[in-house]
């Protein structure tokens, strides 16, 4: 279930910082009770492999689409089953739902599965292998909590008058810059404060920028200018992220519209009422979505609308449950005691020369695209907070 999946990840990033690890595990499971009482998983099938799925059950346990069944407005009004048009607000401000599909700090890129049924969260596959992320430097993995907006598409068939360029396809993409670390499948409520465009191989792919209503900052963060007036340096590491991270598979850096520059809150609103416009014209069947899997058990005026007994019947046919896999040397090593001895220190030498990423809570392994080399960095990560106190470049 999720709540392992959420201990997993808290206890693994701590490692044996015992007494912290036992104080933040309690304060996590505190956390994830609140922020996913609406919303249940079941994973299928074993992690880190291809057959992995997180599902998703309403709280009396009913199978739902993540992509199609989850309200895009937290506690909004809706209009037989579809939220309205017109965006409610709530205490003066406008949250939305997000799944989270991918936590900060981790690289395997977790989605939303849009052209399978009921849409689950699996891993990316490329080529016949799970899909990680590179370690880009100074980063390590993903930089915020990273999902979509529930009940919105960008419309391949859509050319946006901004970027000239179509959608790619898939939900609206958030990143999620609050203090707290998510879990996968997480459902939580968020603010909207500004949106990137970036143009991935020559598509529209749009990045919100938001923060969890329920993060201790979320207050005092109310625009872009808010972000970039206190969190310096963090607009312009999304930038760079968002740049630089296919490089290490070979591809060319991402472009942007707009010259990267983050366009305001208001901008980003219209263009989830335009992304949730055309995510309702896919599920009534009035626009081609083509291999996209628009099963949904709560959206009255869709044609694709089926039974409780359907859904439950497309998760039965899933894998059973089991323990994880080993993470597969193209992904993430887990390698907390390699410093113990100079042979140890050897080995992960010969790891990093054979270009395979390692990870522990204290050491990354980075790919430097502007001088082609590698680098290990101690990470010490404390109150949501990173530093790199020594760094060793190998040639």
């Amino acid at each position: 279930m999720l709540l392992r999946s959420s201990l997993w990840y808290t206890s693994a990033f701590l490692g044996s910082h015992t007494a912290f690890k036992s104080e933040l595990v309690t304060q996590a499971i505190t956390s994830y009770l609140i922020k996913t009482m609406h919303y249940q998983t079941e994973e299928r099938g074993r992690p880190n492999s291809s057959d992995y799925r997180i599902y998703f059950k309403t709280s009396d346990g009913k199978y739902i689409s993540p992509f199609h069944d989850i309200p895009l407005i937290a506690n909004g009004d809706q209009e037989n089953d579809v939220p309205s048009k017109k965006l409610k607000k709530n205490d003066n401000e406008v949250l939305y739902n997000m799944v989270v599909e991918v936590p900060r700090w981790s690289n395997a890129k977790m989605e939303i599965a849009t052209k399978e049924p009921l849409n689950p969260i699996k891993q990316d596959m490329k080529k016949g292998k799970l899909r990680y992320v590179a370690n880009v430097f100074p980063h390590k993995g993903y930089i915020w909590n990273y999902g979509a907006l529930p009940q919105t598409w960008e419309d391949p068939n859509h050319t946006d008058k901004d970027t000239k360029c179509c959608g790619d396809n898939d939900p609206i993409d958030v990143c999620e810059i609050g203090t707290l670390v998510c879990s996968p499948g997480q459902v939580i409520q968020v603010k909207v404060l500004g949106v990137l465009a970036m143009i991935d191989e020559g598509e529209t792919d749009w990045k919100l920028i938001a923060i969890n209503a329920d993060d201790p900052e979320a207050p005092s963060l109310n625009s872009i200018e808010d972000v970039r007036k206190s969190r310096s340096g963090h607009l312009e590491a999304t930038v760079d992220w968002f740049k630089k991270y296919k490089v290490p598979d070979g591809k060319p850096e991402n472009q942007f519209a707009f010259n990267g520059q983050f366009k305001d809150k208001d901008f980003a609103m219209e263009v989830i009422k335009s992304t949730h416009e055309h995510w309702r014209a896919l599920v009534q069947k009035q626009t081609n979505g083509g291999e996209i899997d628009c099963k949904n058990v709560s959206v009255c005026e869709s044609p694709f609308k089926f039974t409780g007994e359907d859904a439950c019947n497309v998760v039965k046919l899933a894998p059973a449950g089991g323990e994880a896999l080993p993470v597969p040397p193209e992904g993430m090593y887990q390698v907390t005691d390699l410093l113990d001895n100079e042979t140890h220190f050897s080995h992960m030498i010969e790891l990093t020369r054979n270009k395979k990423y390692i990870y522990s809570y204290y050491m990354c392994l980075y790919y430097v695209p502007f001088f082609n080399v590698t680098l290990i960095s101690t990470i010490v990560c404390y109150s949501g907070q990173v530093a790199f106190p020594f760094q060793v470049i190998l040639d």
